[in-house]
């Protein structure tokens, strides 16, 4: 079995205003990293459309019909101070979900090894009831309820490598011994929650870095907070909130790593999913602002992912 990527013409049609850092750059420059002959193998599928359905396995009804409602009929309108919509918003954003449904059952049925979505608007901000930090639905949420409901996964570890904490997924999940929810992040930063005192119902795992951190001290949370947390939880499925903007390069934070370690904490994911999911392992792309960084990290983190 070979890395399958989804990705689909609408993530570009998801438009921010100019100067906005989420931008469609952002999977242009993605697309070019991988056209290189080193990634001929690569399985690219075009992402399907998701089952609005499925939505509800992480919002309520309520929420959903206001972001719906908030989507214009032309041009770019503010869902919260850095959140915008644009017409092909809905789309995208659901097609992201679609993309992340198909890679749960991809890996459960035999047809990928893992995958990566290459996908915008990203999700891990998005709260229950709230579209924030760029994101209108929580997709690793969605796609972690959906490996439960369809292929009864027990347990599902979400490890969170975004530079941003991921407030929204561990607000959906907080209560839910079912989900582990493991984060690395720079604090202080945006959204500012994400303390290593904020622990759920023992299912969440922060492990905030200082401002300045680089490679050895995003490394040693790995290998104290979150892989001891991954093996203890031993998950039926790993999904990781690929975000690249704690890349030196990176524009929104002060994090100094580079596409190196993006391979290392990748290889370690492929190594639990390995011992423990069946090597059952998903990837979607949350952050990453500077164009080259972004490019470099998922060029390094796709390529691990196809040595298997």
């Amino acid at each position: 079995m070979t890395t399958r990527l989804y990705t689909h013409p609408v993530f570009l049609e998801h438009l921010t205003p100019p100067g906005h850092p989420e931008r469609p750059d952002r999977l242009r420059a993605i697309e070019r990293v991988l056209d290189d002959e080193a990634f001929a193998a690569l399985d690219r599928v075009k992402a399907p459309e998701g089952d609005e359905a499925t939505i509800l396995y992480a919002h309520p009804a309520d929420f959903v019909a206001r972001v719906r409602a908030a989507i214009p009929a032309s041009g770019i309108v503010s869902i919260d101070a850095d959140t915008s919509a644009s017409p092909k918003s809905w789309q995208a954003a659901v097609t992201a979900i679609g993309a992340a449904n198909a890679a749960i059952d991809d890996v459960f049925e035999g047809r990928a090894a893992n995958v990566f979505v290459a996908a915008r608007p990203p999700g891990h901000h998005a709260e229950k009831t709230t579209a924030m930090g760029f994101c209108l639905f929580n997709t690793a949420a969605i796609a972690a309820r959906h490996a439960q409901k369809k292929h009864q996964a027990e347990r599902v570890a979400i490890v969170d490598w975004d530079v941003h904490h991921g407030n929204g997924t561990q607000d959906i999940f907080w209560d839910d011994p079912s989900v582990l929810y493991c984060s690395t992040h720079q604090m202080p930063l945006y959204p500012g929650t994400g303390a290593k005192s904020e622990t759920g119902a023992g299912n969440i795992v922060n492990a905030p870095l200082a401002p300045s951190t680089g490679s050895e001290t995003f490394r040693d949370a790995f290998l104290s907070r979150v892989l001891p947390s991954v093996d203890a939880f031993a998950p039926d499925l790993i999904i990781i909130s690929a975000g690249f903007d704690a890349h030196h390069r990176d524009p929104l934070a002060e994090i100094n790593l580079t596409e190196d370690d993006f391979d290392w904490a990748t290889g370690q994911l492929m190594d639990r999913a390995g011992r423990h999911s069946a090597n059952r392992l998903v990837s979607l792309l949350e952050g990453g602002y500077d164009l080259q960084g972004l490019a470099f990290s998922v060029a390094a983190h796709v390529g691990r992912l196809m040595k298997g």
